[in-house]
């Protein structure tokens, strides 16, 4: 009995040393602090700390997520062997042929196009974004302030779409948003290559071409130098040009590289200067440094690489919004019918 009683005395005190009577208060890691609208860059405020009820993030979430159906439709290898989709992908009422009397490309007009209604890009943001977050509204506007048309990616006779997905986004997160498929081969079959892309393709303009000759004239009808990426004694480094200047770059095939249509197409051949004993890189990462040092070259010269005007850069955001989910659709739309209900107020 008395061996008893010690081995329960024992046990008391060790769960007594084990309790924290004078607990410390609990704060959550940083990883899982609620987030709030404020920006990273500005001092916090108690005053523009925004909350959300429940009910309020219910409503939100569906937008949040896609269908099976849509996530097999927007893949690289889908949209590029299926050129209506590709139309389908664009949801802004786009430009007849590119309206080759425009100088500065931008493929979008003010107009989006429900039925037999239509709506401004300024009543699509009135309509669609309200049942968005706040982080995920700032972070598409974010998107499209950083974006330009200035500098393009052409891909040219690419056989593996792994690595036209992996330039997809390059082009993304490098701010460039129009990106242009040159007979691409689509005799073959690819494995799914939406973890390359991580979805990237969702937020591009792909343009699909039948041949150099028909993309390199439109493209120089709207101001664009083609710059051709290849090895030869005539190359420019990239690190020597003006990248201030709209330039389309062209990659060619894994194996072939740059057609010979291309190449006495285009307006000059650049290069990536290596110091090993390799002289070619892989096609992505060649695009990748290609388009990263042009981006950072027009920061330099111009203080930023994003140049959208304000309209454009409204239209964009439109789209964005449009492209965000298929709800989003659904919400524009009902927002034509009740705009075509409403009595016209006469002016003064």
């Amino acid at each position: 009995m008395i061996a008893c009683n010690t081995l329960i005395r024992a046990h008391l005190s060790n769960l007594h040393c084990k309790l924290d009577l004078n607990p410390k208060p609990f704060f959550f890691p940083l990883s899982l602090r609620l987030l709030t609208s404020v920006p990273l860059c500005n001092r916090i405020s108690s005053c523009r700390i925004r909350t959300r009820s429940f009910s309020a993030i219910l409503e939100v979430a569906p937008l949040e997520d896609e269908s099976p159906e849509d996530l097999a439709k927007d893949t690289v290898e889908h949209l590029l062997t299926h050129q209506d989709d590709v139309a389908r992908l664009m949801k802004m009422e786009r430009r007849s042929g590119m309206d080759i009397h425009s100088k500065r490309w931008f493929p979008y007009l003010d107009r989006f196009k429900c039925g037999s209604e239509s709506l401004s890009s300024r009543e699509v943001i009135e309509a669609v974004a309200p049942v968005l977050m706040e982080e995920r509204k700032e972070r598409l506007k974010r998107v499209v302030r950083n974006r330009s048309y200035s500098v393009c990616l052409v891909v040219e006779g690419l056989c593996d779409f792994g690595n036209v997905s992996a330039t997809f986004r390059s082009a993304d997160a490098l701010g460039l948003q129009s990106v242009h498929v040159v007979s691409c081969d689509s005799s073959k079959r690819y494995r799914e290559n939406r973890h390359v892309s991580m979805g990237a393709e969702k937020w591009l303009d792909i343009e699909l071409w039948n041949s150099p000759k028909e993309c390199f004239k439109v493209l120089k009808s709207h101001g664009y130098r083609i710059a051709t990426t290849h090895v030869g004694m005539d190359a420019v480094s990239i690190y020597d040009m003006d990248w201030s200047r709209p330039t389309a770059i062209v990659v060619g095939n894994e194996n072939r590289g740059i057609s010979d249509e291309a190449l006495e197409l285009s307006d000059l051949h650049c290069s990536i200067p290596m110091k090993g004993m390799v002289d070619s890189f892989n096609v992505s990462v060649a695009a990748g440094i290609v388009m990263h040092h042009a981006v950072c070259d027009r920061t330099v010269r111009l203080g930023c690489h994003g140049d959208l005007n304000e309209d454009e850069s409204q239209i964009l955001l439109a789209e964005f919004l449009l492209r965000h989910n298929n709800s989003s659709i659904s919400i524009a739309n009902e927002y034509a019918k009740r705009k075509a209900h409403m009595p016209l107020i006469p002016r003064l």
